[in-house]
């Protein structure tokens, strides 16, 4: 088992920066990497960003690409995602997840954390 516990989520201002964390617990030895996933009100949860346990980026989706940056800390066993030049529409619970893919599947999952983007 892998227990995920994110941070850093609040109220921001369009084109302010964030930086969640995510800190895990518990078997990571068995996962590969971890990332982010976030979900807006009334839509699906979509896949953000991917990085090895070692920190080699695996993947960034598109919306986000340019804006954020995602790294990993395997001493830690923390992850990172450094929000830059935040927009509305990242108004969304960002959730920490090991294994993640673009399909939306992970391996484990946190509770969430709420960034709210609004002027």
């Amino acid at each position: 088992q892998v227990q995920l516990l994110e941070s850093g989520g609040r109220l921001v201002r369009p084109g302010d920066s964030l930086r969640l964390s995510c800190v895990a617990s518990g078997r990571t030895r068995d996962t590969y990497s971890m990332g982010w996933f976030r979900q807006a009100p009334g839509k699906e949860r979509e896949f953000v960003a991917s990085v090895t346990w070692g920190g080699h980026v695996l993947d960034i989706a598109e919306p986000v690409r340019g804006r954020f940056i995602i790294s990993s800390d395997y001493i830690k066993n923390a992850g990172y995602l450094q929000m830059t030049d935040l927009k509305v529409e990242d108004t969304a619970v960002y959730y920490c997840a090991t294994d993640p893919t673009r399909s939306g599947s992970s391996t484990y999952l946190g509770q969430g954390t709420q960034v709210t983007v609004s002027s």
